[in-house]
């Protein structure tokens, strides 16, 4: 036998008893062994529309605990929130709540949140006022007319509101535009329009005549 073809074998003998030790001890710790390296890609950093335990914890300070709707995969998905509401009772105001959480939908996600697919269409900087002259007591009127949102964004509004003292006791929510000529409609939060809010319009119908 000559001196390379000895060392070959050699080098095969010792390649084969560290695959033999490796895989004993990856056994041992209850993982299966390969003698073929795999290569699987890089691990996802987040899953996808999931709140990580840091933000969940982050949320866990002083202010009122409110649940919004932020959009992610094409649907909505609720995020817990709590909102700063200034004066005594201001819980149980639904006009300071509804402004409290439209102010939470406009801001830009964590940066966990986006990384996990969140994103809010909600934009500038809505104001909420409650009801005038003729409407109904649960009436919000917000400044921009609710028929000149993106569906998202309505979407969001009409499922946050609905989850809050915002909502009638029905859980629907009675939206309309700045002034009294703008119409008023009820607004309901369906699952079919959580799914596919994109796709599917607000379940709605016009308040008065």
């Amino acid at each position: 036998m000559t001196t390379a073809v000895r060392h070959v074998r050699t080098a095969r003998l010792a390649r084969g008893a560290l695959v033999t030790v490796l895989g004993a001890a990856l056994a041992g710790c209850g993982i299966r062994a390969t003698e073929v390296p795999t290569d699987f890609g890089p691990a996802p950093s987040r899953v996808p529309c999931v709140n990580s335990a840091a933000d969940v914890a982050a949320q866990s300070g002083t202010g009122v605990p409110e649940e919004i709707y932020l959009v992610c995969g094409s649907q909505l998905v609720q995020v817990d929130r709590q909102i700063e509401l200034a004066g005594d009772g201001a819980e149980g105001d639904p006009v300071r709540v509804a402004q409290g959480l439209l102010d939470e939908l406009r801001k830009p996600p964590t940066e966990s949140e986006a990384q996990a697919g969140f994103t809010s269409d909600v934009k500038g900087r809505p104001k909420v006022s409650g009801p005038r002259g003729e409407d109904p007591p649960s009436a919000l009127r917000l400044s921009s007319p609710p028929e000149r949102m993106s569906p998202y964004e309505l979407a969001q509004l009409v499922c946050t509101f609905a989850r809050s003292v915002a909502a009638d006791r029905d859980g629907s929510v009675v939206l309309g535009g700045p002034d009294e000529n703008s119409p008023l409609r009820r607004y309901e939060c369906t699952e079919e329009l959580r799914a596919r809010p994109g796709t599917v319009p607000a379940p709605a119908e016009t308040v008065g005549s």
